[in-house]
């Protein structure tokens, strides 16, 4: 254990960087783990990680009750959680003798823990209100990370007296997709909560199943997938160059940006499909209007209207499908790692624009998902690795904006309870790094979508006037 003391990052102060491992008298623990990457996790491979926030409320947590009860139920919970999980106590690793990285568990592997103190306000960074998105910055914990390996994840937890903790973990992209994150802290929480009972297993439906196999792709595609992050990374086939860092692919945060979050209540979502089926063919029969599609028409629409500009400018926009429930035959829902595609479109900002400008995005939107739906969900992975680095090196030498999705509503991630309620907020971080939007179910259950934004000011101050009256 490493004890860091007295370091301030803004309003906070680092009080432990430990290691935290499976627990010692498990006999999974004491056994070497590996697992090789698929085309799906390589097509993550240099993007950076995902980094989320769980908010949690407790108004009377003193120091003395977070370092006595709250700190040693997380750790204990996280040791026995990681049991279950000896991937993510691993590190992303790429042997000589390896034609591509493997995650490699090893006994006495652990996950970096940093426990830390801050005296920021609580109560702006846990609510939906506009603030500098750089607050956020120091509850999120970093990646170890080099030429030879690479930590899975990364936790931090932050004490904020008097008003609650936060719990923070950033996870490597190409070790493990939203799905998988999401139920390893699910696993976490359940655990924790349930007393930190060594023999207890796992509910089924948070129990890992980590068999490569049933992720059959083109051949070849992992190979192909690799070899163009290395081209694009200006490296060749030299083992001797291959390197585990993760490149500043997507882009970077920049330092005037603010962040809000926004709420389509179910409400709001009767209204729109009001508005927008008189105007669609057939009065939209042949559409996919559901929540998710209403929600990322909308908010796109919002998001090219408050940038404005040009009206030839690209607009490229994006979400990523989970294959789980859409190969043949279909992959539990309990797999580890990548199982996911992205789906593109490209489209001019004057498209969005004009008065019918939500009609076109919801027409736009539908089609992708419909697509996914109809065809096979595979289609097209030769290309779409190539076609991303394109679009992102276009948007860091042109105007072109660029609007991704993050999470998913029916991740539940407000349900994640280690024992002292519900979170009060769950932040996604790293949509900042690439024009993504988060997308969350509304924490009151109501059937809403909570979105977060990370934005530049003038055009958070654009998109907060156009959002109740955009359509």
């Amino acid at each position: 254990m490493t004890t860091l003391t007295g370091l301030q990052r803004n309003r906070m102060e680092i009080l432990e960087v430990t290691e935290v491992a499976p627990i010692s008298n498990s006999p999974e623990s004491k056994t070497k783990f590996r697992l090789p990457l698929t085309f799906s996790d390589i097509f993550w491979f240099k993007l950076p990680p995902v980094e989320r926030l769980f908010f949690y409320q407790l108004d009377d947590l003193t120091p003395a009750c977070f370092n006595s009860v709250i700190l040693p139920k997380l750790k204990r919970s996280l040791s026995l959680t990681l049991v279950h999980y000896l991937p993510l106590a691993g590190n992303l690793k790429w042997p000589p003798i390896e034609p591509k990285p493997i995650i490699l568990y090893t006994p006495n592997d652990g996950v970096s823990l940093t426990v830390a103190h801050s005296d920021a306000d609580f109560n702006i960074l846990s609510s939906d209100g506009v603030y500098d998105a750089a607050e956020l910055h120091p509850l999120k914990p970093d990646l170890v990370t080099s030429d030879v390996s690479a930590s899975a994840i990364a936790v931090q937890v932050t004490l904020f007296p008097n008003k609650g903790f936060c719990i923070g973990i950033t996870a490597h992209h190409a070790v493990l997709d939203g799905q998988t994150t999401t139920m390893f802290i699910k696993s976490w929480a359940h655990i924790c909560k349930q007393g930190n009972d060594e023999n207890s297993p796992l509910p089924p439906e948070l129990t890992p199943f980590f068999d490569r196999s049933v992720i059959k792709g083109p051949d070849g595609l992992d190979m192909l997938y690799l070899n163009q992050w290395l081209a694009s990374s200006g490296l060749d086939s030299d083992t001797s160059k291959k390197s585990l860092k993760i490149t500043s692919a997507g882009g970077g945060a920049a330092s005037d940006l603010v962040r809000a979050t926004f709420e389509i209540t179910r409400e709001d979502f009767k209204k729109l499909r009001e508005r927008v089926l008189p105007k669609l063919p057939d009065s939209g029969k042949e559409m996919h209007l559901s929540t998710f599609v209403l929600s990322f028409a909308y908010v796109t629409t919002c998001m090219v209207k408050a940038r404005g500009g040009d009206g030839d400018r690209k607009v490229a926009f994006a979400f990523t499908a989970d294959c789980r429930p859409r190969l043949n035959p279909p992959v539990s829902q309990n797999y580890f790692g990548n199982c996911n595609r992205p789906k593109f479109e490209v489209a001019k900002a004057r498209d969005f624009l004009d008065e019918n400008g939500f009609v076109f995005a919801v027409q736009k939107a539908s089609g992708m998902v419909k697509d996914l739906m109809e065809r096979w969900v595979l289609e097209g992975m030769e290309k779409i690795l190539s076609y991303s680095l394109d679009v992102l090196k276009e948007s860091s030498e042109s105007n072109l904006q660029i609007i991704t999705v993050a999470g998913s509503p029916r991740f539940g991630v407000y349900g994640t309870d280690f024992g002292w309620g519900k979170p009060h907020k769950v932040v996604i971080v790293s949509i900042e790094k690439n024009g993504a939007i988060s997308m969350a179910e509304s924490r009151d259950g109501s059937g809403g979508v909570e979105i977060g934004l990370a934005l530049h000011k003038h055009e958070m101050n654009n998109f907060s006037w156009l959002f109740p009256r955009c359509v």
